[in-house]
């Protein structure tokens, strides 16, 4: 029964300290104390959580100022004891050497001391000194020396009783009081100041000297000073070292509120600019500052961080834009057939008892046939997008002959339209001459042979997609460029896997070419160009194109079977490939698309020079068939 009646005190404990953990902590930290002194405890520690919490709350400016002054104010006082206590100890040590040698010059006079009238004391000898004889047994014998201060006021040095010594050693100065007489009840309070000052005595033996030439003590005489104008003396000193430390505490005060102020003024505008953050302006930044410092770094680093920030808003806004664009784009496409399949279905119930339904319901059939069909592309060119986005459907690590692929492209683009004018060659890298900047010259020859890793059946699907939006897009007759190469350039696949589909994106890709080939390194990337000399797109639509269900003419799209998606696909499938695919304007109209696409460096290390050479081959040879008058495009045998 006990056992079981203690189980639930236990476990009612155990589930009190997990329901609140430091409540019983507390409770069984004072447990064992007596109910006084374990209320007396909390109170305590009551009164220091107040204590800590208000500390906190007090701003960090506050905290060093107040920290600042107390350092100052603890330096000047202490320098203003050290040199009380250091110029006190000096004149004191003053004092006693110049009673030491005002000792031998007492001794020689003895007798001319002892023989004065009592009358006369006080006119022997320096004024300010003190002086009393004493026997062997140090009895007072005479006190030949005795100062008269201002307004009669007489102050003498305490010694030892008459007979005594006391604690008194012959030859050590000691520090006495003072036995002050007046002679009038009104004295000024600075007479009454300097006579009550200490005294400063030396005690000395003295005796003469013998038939035989031994000395022969006669007894013990105190010669003194008062201490009144050296305790004058540090009381002054102190006093101004005091004044001057106030100052120097005031002026380190100001001068530290405006360091600390200026110090901590990139910190305020760092939490103005948190709070237009949060407010939503995600495109305010922290001023800069020198690296070099702590506001500066941090700046630095928020600045880096707010940047990303940012960077991954705008791109969440712009995926959700993209996802609602799509969905309303692939409901309005998907919309479309089926609505022909129900309206051709319902005109063939409609006409099935008519004469003649046989040939209508053929007809009405071949209708539904012909949207089914456009159905179908369009959700497998969907599905194709959501493998690709979810990094599925693609093999990356084939070899890939991508010259004998643009080849076969060539002869599909003729096959096609046999009146248009396809042109192969390859592209060097060229800087400045009739455009700005790094740019492609494209040079008419065959094609190079050109081997790189990747999904053979996804690249033919890219190069696919581009030649039927030529063939779509541009005019059956319209000229066609198509080019490899082999750049070398000072830029990673991941950095450009990252660029813009868009001029300025292939502008960055030339650039690092342009450095990659005036230092003879980077890594080795295929660009692939198809340029037509249609209508074109307009520069501020070129990005668009690789938008899902983006159709530069969605009636002539439909037409000859476009979905939208063709380009969106290839974009895909060139960036999971870790390449890039942009689209700017062609010089004198049209539209070019540039594909780049990183290559194994192992087939690539000997195929960059080989490439170079064929181009200047090239070159010198079209400057010759040139000489001769020979103009035009080649024919159309050789455009395959």
């Amino acid at each position: 029964m006990h056992a079981t009646s203690a189980h639930p005190d236990a476990s009612g404990g155990a589930s009190g300290t997990s329901q609140d953990g430091k409540q019983p902590a507390t409770q069984n930290r004072y447990g064992r104390l007596p109910r006084p002194i374990a209320a007396i405890a909390r109170g305590m520690d009551a009164l220091r959580g107040m204590v800590i919490h208000r500390f906190d709350a007090i701003p960090l400016s506050t905290k060093l100022l107040a920290c600042m002054m107390v350092l100052l104010t603890v330096c000047a006082a202490g320098i203003t004891f050290s040199i009380k206590e250091l110029v006190g100890n000096y004149l004191l040590q003053k004092t006693d050497n110049q009673l030491a040698e005002q000792a031998q010059l007492v001794y020689d006079n003895i007798d001319v001391l002892r023989s004065k009238d009592s009358s006369e004391q006080g006119s022997v000898g320096p004024n300010d000194y003190f002086m009393q004889i004493r026997d062997t047994n140090y009895h007072v014998l005479n006190t030949p020396l005795v100062p008269v201060m201002r307004e009669n006021v007489i102050s003498v040095p305490d010694l030892p009783a008459d007979g005594s010594m006391g604690d008194v050693k012959i030859g050590q100065p000691f520090t006495t009081s003072a036995i002050v007489r007046t002679g009038t009840s009104s004295v000024s309070r600075a007479t009454l100041q300097a006579a009550n000052a200490p005294w400063r005595v030396l005690a000395l033996s003295w005796g003469k000297k013998a038939e035989d030439g031994s000395a022969q003590i006669k007894g013990v005489i105190y010669i003194g000073l008062s201490l009144s104008d050296q305790i004058d003396t540090v009381n002054t000193l102190t006093k101004y070292c005091t004044l001057v430390s106030i100052a120097i505490v005031l002026i380190g005060a100001v001068i530290a509120t405006i360091l600390i102020q200026s110090t901590l003024a990139p910190l305020k505008r760092i939490e103005k600019t948190a709070a237009k953050i949060a407010a939503g302006d995600l495109s305010q930044r922290v001023p800069s500052a020198p690296e070099n410092t702590e506001v500066g770094s941090l700046a630095a680093s928020l600045n880096t961080m707010l940047a990303r920030i940012e960077q991954s808003f705008n791109e969440q806004q712009e995926t959700t834009e993209k996802m609602k664009r799509f969905v309303s784009d692939a409901s309005h496409e998907l919309r479309t057939p089926l609505a022909a399949i129900h309206g051709y279905a319902e005109l063939y119930t409609l006409q099935r008892d008519m004469p003649g339904a046989l040939e209508r319901a053929d007809e009405s059939i071949s209708h539904i046939e012909a949207s089914s069909a456009r159905m179908t592309v369009l959700v497998e060119d969907l599905l194709s997008l959501a493998r690709l986005d979810e990094g599925r459907g693609i093999d990356v690590t084939q070899q890939v002959q991508i010259t004998s692929q643009l080849n076969d492209a060539c002869d599909d683009l003729h096959a096609l339209d046999p009146q248009r004018g396809i042109t192969k060659g390859v592209l060097t890298l060229r800087h400045g001459g009739g455009q700005q900047g790094t740019w492609l010259a494209f040079s008419p020859g065959d094609i190079p042979s050109v081997t790189l890793t990747g999904d053979g059946s996804r690249l033919r699907q890219v190069i696919t997609n581009i030649v039927g939006n030529i063939h779509r897009y541009t005019p059956a007759d319209s000229p066609v460029e198509v080019a490899l190469s082999v750049l070398q350039a000072s830029i990673n696949p991941q950095q450009l896997a990252r660029l813009r589909s868009n001029a300025k994106g292939l502008t960055s890709f030339l650039e690092a070419a342009e450095v990659g080939q005036s230092l003879q390194s980077g890594m080795p990337y295929a660009v692939i160009r198809f340029a037509d000399h249609g209508p074109g797109v307009p520069e501020a639509s070129q990005s668009q194109i690789f938008e899902r269900f983006y159709t530069a003419d969605p009636s002539r799209a439909r037409q000859k079977g476009g979905t939208g998606l063709g380009m969106a696909i290839a974009q895909s499938v060139v960036k999971a490939h870790r390449g890039l695919i942009s689209a700017t304007t062609t010089p004198g109209g049209g539209l070019t698309l540039t594909v780049v696409l990183p290559i194994d460096p192992k087939q690539t290390g000997m195929l960059v020079q080989p490439l170079e050479q064929q181009v200047q081959g090239r070159e010198r040879g079209k400057d010759r068939k040139s000489s001769k008058g020979r103009t035009g495009l080649p024919p159309a045998s050789d455009k395959k």
